[in-house]
Order: structure tokens, then C-alpha cells, then sequence
């Protein structure tokens, strides 16, 4: 959860602007309940009239109330008022505070006027002040209203036109309020999107450049499937619950403590049913949460299961069509897309019973509420505006905690999301850059292997043990052994896509892990075994080597790589498109398209991973040919499986298990090494291989 948080330390100052527009919208949430029960009580049942003090009153009816006043009191009534003519008494007092302050101190002698010229008689104060114990301050308030009302309009007021003006001005202010918590609102929604983008933005940068950081042992610690997985649903994940987090669960507080005070403030004196509705709905939030959370944990590494079986059909399409696997595959789809339907589906079921049930909580305590209100409005001790301010504030206390409660069931499945990425980012390359790199000022590219030693990270046994050979510029060293022997391993560990566990490599002298990795890896031209090519064009492509090859080194490189032939037959030439993977081109095109970007760059050191396997005799014979013609100074290692690719070579290894069983050339390992016999007699025509003496071979 923390780390969730974490994510929004950058955009402190935005969520300290959305902190103060969330208060601006639960003032103003807050306020409107208030007028709507001003409306009701003030502007429908008093007539618009708010105070007990007349706003106009006669002389006669003046004298009468005084009569019921101490001399304070009465000083304070008459010091309200300005003495229009022989008759008439006008309010001079406006001042809303000063007018609360006269309602409460004035309000026993007003009642006992009111009183006494209901009934006709002089009725004692004392009766009055026994009458106001038993009864709530706003039904007292009321009767003094009525009293007012009309003694304005005895006065001559019309009071139809008061009540008509305070409507409208309670109205134009609930509409001032609703217009000013739609602008909060919306810079709320504006700045808590921003944030969740820029959230979502930041850590798919930050994912994106660690990983592309990896080395080879960190990629297979990592499914290629999980890291989509991680780089796009789980980050999508936090980027809706970092938005919906600086909405709600930042607005759930600020509106709940607000509705408290609220509530207090009505006197109503039914916060007891809020707090029966709060447990009721914590309650039942929390059940369903405790059922529901093991699979919201599991679903995403369901994610991450269907999205590998996607993407393994969709990659290997054509070998499942040859081997007519549709069926099979179909299953295996099926299988992995059904465990995470049903998983999603019972925890949307499980979900689907909150609604409702907080439907059934909040429709219940609405009800509880008029139930227990009607009974005190029928004794007089509470005004239906009271109670329908107090509905409505105790709808937003409950909402407030149902929003609460609503991300509590978010939060646990974004927790997850923010473990696996953060697992992501926590991993460092094993792969180091030197804190003091060394500067090859002119590399000439020999390339040493001193007793090299590798194992994979946590495999118990070496994959290679003791490589020792040299290859020098302007020779081929090339690399051969059975399936398994290690032979493609060996080359990798040049340009570190791993580390050697033992030994060292070293380039001109220089131990490779003391220069820095774009230095090292500008030197060499790499061709892996399967030729990746990238959506775009031939060009495009091309330029991987060399960002700015011209035509003319573009057309070179393709003519040294076999490639010319089939890049000149299509309509746009080099501009041709290249489809994601290069799936338009054949095998044999997009190896030549992969050797063309390996010469651009003009490398002191080529490597060829088996990069001639999809090459018919004749084109891997004329490329060979061309790239000796070629790239005389450069060093060039080739692994190749079949023979007639290297015999040639100046120095041939070969691999058995790991380590290096022979070395020597063609003619030399014939007579020298059993395992390069083998291989050289289930590959050549017998007189090729010369028997045992290996003397009539093809170099003849």
C-alpha cells in the first residue's frame, strides 16, 4: 500500500491544490442540505421570515411585548427599533449576528406576548419558560416567527412578497453553491486524472528503462509475458486507484468529519443510527472482502498465464498449423482464458452484493430516520427541515464510509500490482557498468578468452569450463560442437549479455568488464541465430547499425549480405515495409536483412550466431565469399552447424559439454579430433573427409 503512496511523492504540490478543492466541495456540499432545510422551515412554513423581531410592528402591539420585558430586555428591544410615525415601529437592526443574539435573548418575553394575545389574558413568564424546557429551540423559534409575521403584517407588510424574495435568495445561493462545487469538483477530477497519468506515465518509463537494462539472466527470471503484464495491466491498476484515491478517499474524511458536525449541529440527537448504519456496512463490506481478496491475488498471475499462452500461439502460429496442433492449442487457450473468466466472474458476483446491500443499508436508514423524526415533529421538539438536513447529512456520512470501504477492495489488488512492479524495478542488472571505464582510443579487436568458466545463475554445474583461444583481426575463428555444447552461450558472453563466472575475456588486453558497455558493444556487429527485424522498413532496419548510413552504405551492405536480389524486386526498394517480427519476409531474407545491419556499423568484431542455417549451399558460399572480400580487419567468430560453412576457417573450436575438445583448422582437427570426425562424416561425402589421414579432403 505504501508503495502506492510512494508514487505520488512528485506531485505533492497538485494534491495539496486537490486537498483544497475537495474543502471547497465539502463546503459547499455541506452548505446545500443547510438551505434546504432553510427553504422548508424558514421559506415555506415561517413565510420567509427568519427572526422574532418584526421588521415592521405597531405602536400598540410595540408597547404590548415591552410589557413582558425586564428593564434590560426592554432596552435592548427598543434600542432595535426606529419610530417611524405615531404608529409605526421599524427594525433598524440587520446585522444577522446581532439579530441571533436578540432572538435568544428576547425570545421568553416575545412567546409570552404571543401568548397572552391568543388567549386574552396575561399569561406569566414563568409559564412560558416551563412550557420552553420541554420543547426544541426551533419549534420555539417558529411560534416567535409566527408572532412577527403578523405584526409585520398588521403593519401593513406584504408578506407574501418577503417570502417570495428570501426563496429566491436562498435559491440564487444553493445555486452559487452547486456552481462553485462543480468547478472544485471538476479541478479535482482534471488534477487527480493528471496525477494518475503522470503516475502511470512515470513508472512505464522507469519499467521500461530498467528492464531494457537486463542482461539475459534477468529476462529469464522474468517471463517475457509477465513483464508485458506488469508494464501495461498493472500499471494501468495503480494509475486508476492513484486517480480514484485522490477523488474519494481524500473527499471521504473531509466530507465525513463535516457531516458529524453537521449532524450536531441540527440537535437532532439521532447519531445513533448512523453509527448502527456505519457498523452494519463496515460489516458486511468486510465479509465480502475476506471472501473475494484470495482471488483478486490470484487473478493476476492468471493475467500473466493466459497473456504467455497468447503470446506462444500467436508466435509460434505457423509450426502449431504444421504439426496441425489448432485443437490442442484452442484447448490450451481455453483452459487458461476460462480459470480467469471464472475467477473474474466470482469476484464480480461476490462484488455485485455490495451494491444492493448498501442500497438496502441507506434506503433503511432514510427510513429509520423519518420513523423516529416523526414522532418528535409531532410533539414539537423537531422541525421537518431538521429532519430532512439530518436525512440527507447522514446519506453523505455513510456514503463517506461506503467510499472507504469501496477502496479497501481496490487498494489490495493495486497493493498487488505495486509489489510486481516494484519487484521489477528493485532488480538490478547483474550486468555492471565499470565505475572507471577505460577508453579504447583505436580498438583493433583481438579478442582473448582466458580460461572462461560460466554457469546460468542458480544451476548447480559450469555450461562452459575452461575456453581459452584468441581470435585475431583479419582471421575467422569459428565455432562448432552438438546441439547443447554451449556454442551460442560462448559468443553471448562477449558483448555481456552475461557475465563469466569465471576466467576473463579480454578485448585488445583489456578486461572487458573495465570497459564501459556502449563502447564495447559500438565494436561489435552481432547477428543472433533467429534474425529480429522491427516494424518499419528495409532501411529503417538497416539503420539499426547505423543511424545515419546514407543509400549508398545501405546498398553495399545488402549486396555483401546476399540481399540485393530480393530488396531490388520489390516496388519501394530499400522503403519496402517490414511487418512486427519481419513475419513478411522468409527466413533466408530476414537472416541476409540481419547480417546487412551487422556490416553497416562496419564493427571491428563480427559475430555470427548459426546466422547462415536459413542460407541455401549456393548463397552462404557467395556470402562468405563476399564478407572475406569484405571485412579483411575485422575479427570474425562464426557458430555454425554445418561444416561446409567453415572450412575455411583459420581456426576452428570445437565444443563438446562445455569445453573446448579440439582447435586447429580443417585439415588439422580431421586428424586430431574424434568429435570433429564425427561431425565432419555425417555431414561430408566420405572422400571429402580423407579417412583417418585427412590428407584428400576439399582444400585439394
Amino acid at each position: 500500500m505504501l508503495k502506492i503512496f510512494k508514487n505520488m511523492i512528485p506531485y505533492w504540490r497538485m494534491i495539496l491544490l486537490i486537498l483544497a478543492l475537495l474543502t471547497v466541495q465539502a463546503i459547499c456540499d455541506l452548505a446545500l442540505p443547510q438551505y434546504t432545510s432553510d427553504i422548508i422551515d424558514v421559506g415555506i412554513i415561517d413565510g420567509g421570515v427568519s427572526h422574532i423581531l418584526p421588521e415592521r410592528i405597531t405602536a400598540e402591539a410595540f408597547d404590548a411585548a415591552a410589557g413582558f420585558m425586564t428593564e434590560g430586555e426592554r432596552a435592548q428591544w427598543e434600542s432595535a427599533y426606529d419610530r417611524r410615525d405615531e404608529t409605526v415601529y421599524i427594525r433598524k437592526t440587520q446585522d444577522e449576528k446581532a439579530l441571533l443574539a436578540l432572538d435568544e435573548q428576547l425570545l421568553l418575553p416575545v412567546l409570552a406576548a404571543a401568548q397572552s394575545e391568543k388567549t386574552g389574558t396575561r399569561t406569566p413568564r414563568e409559564s412560558i419558560a416551563a412550557m420552553a424546557e420541554a420543547m426544541e429551540s426551533g419549534t420555539l423559534q417558529s411560534m416567535g416567527i409566527i408572532w412577527a409575521k403578523a405584526r409585520s403584517r398588521e403593519a401593513g407588510m406584504d408578506m407574501d412578497a418577503v417570502q417570495m424574495r428570501y426563496l429566491w435568495k436562498m435559491g440564487a445561493n444553493m445555486l452559487l453553491m452547486a456552481l462553485l462545487m462543480l468547478v472544485a469538483s471538476t479541478g479535482v477530477g482534471y488534477l487527480a486524472s493528471k496525477v494518475g497519468a503522470g503516475i502511470g506515465c512515470s513508472l512505464r518509463a522507469s519499467v521500461f528503462q530498467n528492464v531494457i537494462r537486463f542482461s539475459n539472466s534477468e529476462m529469464d527470471q522474468f517471463s517475457t509475458a509477465s513483464l508485458i503484464t506488469r508494464s501495461t495491466n498493472d500499471i494501468q491498476q495503480i494509475q486508476m486507484v492513484s486517480a480514484i484515491l485522490l477523488r474519494m478517499i481524500l473527499y471521504a474524511p473531509i466530507i465525513g468529519i463535516g457531516g458529524v458536525y453537521k449532524v450536531y449541529q441540527t440537535g437532532a440527537d439521532m447519531g445513533w443510527i448512523i453509527a448502527l448504519a456505519v457498523l452494519i456496512m463496515v460489516g458486511f463490506v468486510l465479509l465480502l472482502v475476506s471472501i473475494a481478496m484470495p482471488k483478486f491475488k490470484a487473478m493476476q498471475k492468471l493475467v500473466d498465464a493466459l497473456n504467455l499462452v497468447s503470446r506462444e500461439i500467436l508466435t509460434g502460429l505457423s509450426v502449431i498449423r504444421a504439426f496441425g496442433r489448432e485443437k490442442r492449442e484452442e484447448e490450451r487457450f481455453e483452459e487458461a482464458n476460462q480459470r480467469l473468466m471464472r475467477t473474474q466472474l466470482f469476484t464480480n458476483r461476490v462484488m455485485n452484493f455490495m451494491q444492493p446491500g448498501m442500497m438496502f443499508v441507506l434506503y433503511g436508514v432514510t427510513l429509520l430516520i423519518v420513523w423516529v423524526s416523526a414522532g418528535r415533529i409531532d410533539e414539537g421538539t423537531l422541525q421537518v427541515g431538521a429532519m430532512t438536513a439530518f436525512i440527507t447529512y447522514a446519506m453523505q456520512i455513510v456514503m463517506s464510509f461506503l467510499m472507504l470501504t469501496m477502496m479497501s477492495i481496490m487498494l489490495p489488488r493495486a497493493g498487488v500490482a505495486a509489489e510486481r512492479i516494484d519487484e521489477v524495478l528493485k532488480t538490478e542488472s547483474s550486468i555492471k557498468e565499470p565505475k572507471h571505464p577505460k577508453t579504447m582510443a583505436k580498438p583493433r579487436g583481438v579478442v582473448s578468452f582466458s580460461h572462461v568458466c560460466f554457469r546460468y545463475p542458480g544451476a548447480e554445474e559450469d555450461v562452459l569450463s575452461d575456453i581459452d583461444f584468441t581470435a585475431e583481426p583479419g582471421k575467422i575463428t569459428a565455432i562448432i560442437g552438438s546441439t547443447g555444447s554451449g556454442k551460442s552461450t560462448l559468443v553471448n558472453l562477449l558483448p555481456r549479455f552475461y557475465d563469466v563466472t569465471g576466467g576473463c575475456i579480454r578485448l585488445d588486453g583489456e578486461d572487458i568488464r573495465g570497459i564501459s558497455l556502449k563502447e564495447l558493444r559500438q565494436t561489435i556487429g552481432f547477428v543472433p541465430q533467429k534474425g529480429v527485424l522491427f516494424s518499419g522498413t528495409i532501411a529503417s532496419n538497416l539503420r539499426f547499425g547505423k543511424q545515419d548510413a546514407g543509400e549508398r552504405q545501405m546498398e553495399r551492405a545488402a549486396e555483401i549480405a546476399q540481399a540485393s536480389s530480393f530488396i531490388l524486386q520489390k516496388s519501394e526498394g530499400f522503403e519496402s515495409a517490414i511487418a512486427q517480427g519481419g513475419s513478411n519476409v522468409s527466413g533466408g531474407q530476414k537472416q541476409r536483412l540481419a547480417i546487412a545491419r551487422a556490416i553497416i556499423r562496419q564493427p571491428k568484431i563480427f559475430v555470427f550466431d548459426d546466422s547462415f542455417s536459413a542460407l541455401d549451399m549456393k548463397t552462404d558460399a557467395n556470402l562468405r565469399k563476399a564478407l572475406g572480400e569484405n571485412v579483411k580487419d575485422a575479427t570474425v567468430l562464426i557458430v555454425a552447424q554445418r561444416i561446409s560453412t567453415i572450412l575455411h576457417a583459420d581456426q576452428i573450436l570445437v565444443l563438446d559439454d562445455g569445453k573446448i575438445v579440439g582447435k586447429g583448422t580443417h585439415a588439422e582437427l580431421l586428424n586430431t579430433c574424434d568429435v570433429y570426425q564425427q561431425i565432419a562424416k555425417s555431414q561430408l561425402p566420405a572422400e571429402a573427409t580423407g579417412g583417418r589421414d585427412g590428407k584428400e579432403e576439399l582444400h585439394g
